[in-house]
């Protein structure tokens, strides 16, 4: 982003329209800076994520008034990501010892909402702390699904394993090889990633939950194996059954969410 880059009276980037008429944010790698109060913070590590275009016609139902499917090249995406969440703070208290720390995957589309601002939307989020799970979905309404969980570092690869232990107990198995290929200027890599916030419902409202990290550090992978049934349990019959449309990794970022906003 250039210094003669159009600017709005907060000084961020000035939003372009939308195929809709609207102005929205645009896609950008860096953060703006947080604005409200910081609840929480949390580290994300050995993260590796998979997308596949889908249409905007069947995301659509998935979401929450207010917001719509975002697009990038004419279409809608849907992630399953998965990582090791570490040192979840409740701030300003110190990160949770074991509550804070555990693997996740998580199925999620792209959203934008009536003030123009990008999100994603979670379908679901496996984790292997109950406690955790209960406290997420009272507090904020995100669908965590507890689930036994593993993730194991081979030599050249990371296989993420996991199985819902309620309901009908979908599974994922994810094995990703990481390359030391760097992203650089990728336009849907950073669609994909660069998301500063998410949109969930919270007292029959759709609110938007701002968040920001330092700028992801990706790399190209190659999807080793898969076989999984959260897409599918999100909504989505028969997306993961197909190859993923792009595949990356990042190490991973430290993050931090304020308070939600309507």
């Amino acid at each position: 982003m250039t210094s003669s880059a159009a600017r709005d009276t907060r000084g961020r980037p000035s939003r372009p329209a939308s195929a809709y008429g609207e102005a929205v944010d645009p896609i950008q790698s860096v953060a703006d800076q947080l604005q409200g109060r910081v609840i929480l913070s949390q580290d994300w590590v050995r993260v590796s994520f998979l997308h596949w275009r889908v249409a905007s016609d069947l995301v659509a139902p998935l979401l929450p008034a207010g917001t719509r499917p975002d697009e990038h090249d004419g279409s809608s995406w849907v992630g399953l990501i998965a990582f090791r969440m570490e040192r979840f703070t409740l701030v300003p208290g110190p990160a949770l010892p074991y509550i804070g720390d555990f693997p996740e995957i998580n199925v999620r589309l792209y959203t934008v909402d009536d003030e123009g601002r990008r999100g994603v939307l979670f379908r679901s989020l496996e984790a292997s702390r109950a406690l955790t799970v209960l406290g997420a979905r009272t507090v904020m309404n995100v669908p965590y699904q507890w689930a036994r969980m593993t993730i194991r570092k081979t030599v050249d690869a990371i296989d993420y394993r996991s199985t819902r232990l309620t309901g009908e107990r979908p599974s994922s198995r994810i094995v990703v090889r990481p390359s030391d290929e760097v992203v650089v200027d990728d336009p849907l890599a950073d669609f994909l990633t660069a998301r500063w916030g998410m949109h969930t419902v919270i007292g029959g409202r759709t609110r938007f939950v701002p968040n920001e990290h330092e700028t992801w550090p990706l790399r190209r992978a190659t999807l080793v194996s898969l076989d999984d049934e959260l897409v599918a349990a999100g909504g989505l019959p028969g997306v993961s059954s197909r190859p993923p449309d792009s595949v990356l990794y990042s190490p991973g970022v430290h993050a931090r969410f304020a308070v939600p906003l309507p």
